[in-house]
């Protein structure tokens, strides 16, 4: 046990492990956004073409559940799980999700993207939100998702991120808080996308297919700070420095280049981000 449990930290990036640790999901839960309906509807008509029956469902690095619940809730998927095992290394983020996420059909366990835990061949669809950049091995990672999935199975991968093309206070916000990535393998930039040059991918996958949607939400000074609090790189900040990008980030906002006014008299606006989502059949 205390062997398998140094492989999961191991498998943990040092600031993925600090900046979600303990403390910070409760935060994590209520500021990050959930997923756009049409991305849900697209992989539901990915995994119909191969499965037509009740449809198991592995998620990795789950989270809090943002994505779960969401899932769950969707009208073409609410009906067609017939199990959910959700595989999330976080102590913490496992507690805030067991809290938020109750259905019978799902299960949360500790585990990480090369070593989930599952059984062979048992998965019809394994998708991962919001956390496949912070995978540590890419190669391994394919061949486990091929070895947990049926024939043909579809494996998803799903992010959303703030749309700085949208608008100039978006960008500056993004440009004040990714100076503290320190190094860390975010999304943005496509450092994940190795995975597809790997020899386990290509010989276990179909090619991938990509989709991309706009996902205008709505904002407010609160929603702003909040998310960005959320970030790993900045839940590891000092206090001061936490209180610096606070004030930063209210001046952007208030200045509000670009800012898009939803109801001016309580404060909501716009708030642009995009959904990209990664595809691929076994």
């Amino acid at each position: 046990m205390l062997a398998q449990k140094t492989m999961l930290i191991n498998d943990i990036h040092d600031i993925a492990r600090t900046g979600f640790g303990s403390g910070t999901n409760e935060l994590y839960d209520s500021a990050r956004p959930s997923y756009p309906s049409e991305a849900l509807k697209y992989i539901r008509q990915e995994v119909a073409a191969h499965v037509s029956g009740p449809i198991n469902v592995v998620e990795i690095g789950s989270g809090t559940g943002i994505f779960t619940r969401a899932f769950l809730a969707h009208p073409d998927w609410a009906n067609a799980i017939e199990k959910l095992t959700a595989v999330e290394p976080s102590d913490g983020m496992r507690v805030v999700f067991d809290k938020f996420v109750r259905d019978e059909r799902v299960t949360c366990q500790e585990g990480s993207f090369v070593n989930t835990g599952i059984p062979d061949n048992s998965a019809d669809l394994v998708v991962v939100a919001q956390a496949f950049h912070w995978c540590p091995d890419f190669a391994a990672a394919a061949t486990e998702f091929s070895r947990i999935l049926k024939p043909h199975g579809l494996v998803a991968l799903i992010w959303n991120l703030e749309d700085r093309e949208a608008a100039a206070w978006v960008a500056q916000v993004r440009d004040l808080i990714e100076q503290f990535e320190r190094g860390t393998p975010q999304f943005r930039l496509d450092l994940w996308r190795a995975l597809f040059e790997t020899e386990s991918f290509k010989s276990l996958f179909q090619p991938h297919k990509e989709q991309r949607w706009l996902y205008p939400l709505v904002g407010s000074l609160d929603i702003v700070t909040n998310r960005a609090m959320s970030k790993s790189y900045i839940t590891v900040q000092p206090k001061d420095i936490k209180a610096t990008i606070k004030a930063e980030i209210k001046n952007i906002v208030e200045r509000g280049d670009g800012k898009q006014w939803i109801d001016e008299d309580h404060g909501l606006f716009e708030y642009p981000y995009q959904t990209s989502l990664v595809v691929f059949h076994k």
